[in-house]
């Protein structure tokens, strides 16, 4: 199960339901990886001005983004396609994550979709960014995108590409 610190920085992200979703969407990740301990997970919702904020600072992209996130580790799999390595197992933090609600909302009613099952989707696209997993290499895409549509079926959530 993850242990989730969640610092709420847009209030619509409480009317959202951001802890419900962020702890299904976590531990959902976890599960499917077979990661049992108890993984520590920080997670800001915030808005787009904030998020450009740290888009800018972090990625030279100063533009609004979905969700950013910032591994505690380097996990990545030096292969395209291959498996990242587990996390350290003597240190439970996995990282950090920051979501937007305007972007988020505004990608849901483009894609005609419940906002609830985009923020999921983006949450657990986070965590596997925390896990090592990525998708700059077409296989890592594949390998990525193919975990979430599973994981995501679990939740009973439709494949999001």
């Amino acid at each position: 199960m993850a242990q989730l610190e969640i610092l709420i920085e847009d209030a619509r992200w409480t009317q959202a339901g951001l802890e419900t979703l962020a702890q299904r969407a976590c531990d959902a990740v976890l599960a499917a990886l077979e990661l049992s301990q108890d993984f520590e997970i920080s997670l800001m919702g915030c808005d787009d001005a904030r998020i450009c904020e740290l888009n800018g600072s972090f990625r030279d992209k100063p533009t609004p983004t979905n969700v950013l996130s910032w591994p505690s580790d380097e996990r990545a799999a030096p292969s395209d396609g291959g498996t990242p390595a587990a996390p350290d197992l003597g240190d439970p933090e996995l990282g950090d994550i920051a979501i937007a609600y305007d972007t988020c909302a505004r990608e849901a009613d483009a894609q005609d979709k419940p906002l609830e099952h985009h923020v999921t989707h983006l949450i657990a696209h986070g965590v596997l960014h925390l896990l090592g997993y990525d998708h700059e290499r077409a296989q890592d895409a594949a390998l990525m995108e193919g975990l979430e549509t599973q994981i995501l079926a679990k939740l009973g959530i439709p494949d999001p590409y």
